[in-house]
């Protein structure tokens, strides 16, 4: 069973989520070749305050 989690900025729709659960969930279809049903995905949304990139806090 895959679990797959996406880290990303906080911010995005419920139907980004919906759109982007489908999409990986379909690769995994096409590529691993497991069945829907064993694919799980977590989205895991930050503030900005908690992310850092070159240094410096992104908020």
């Amino acid at each position: 069973m895959p679990v797959i989690t996406v880290e990303w900025l906080e911010g995005r729709s419920p139907q980004q989520k919906a759109e982007l659960a489908d999409a990986i969930t379909q690769a995994f279809v096409d590529v691993a070749k497991v069945s829907k049903e064993q694919v799980w995905i977590v989205f895991r949304d930050v503030r900005r305050s908690d992310w850092a990139m070159a240094g410096k806090l992104l908020e």
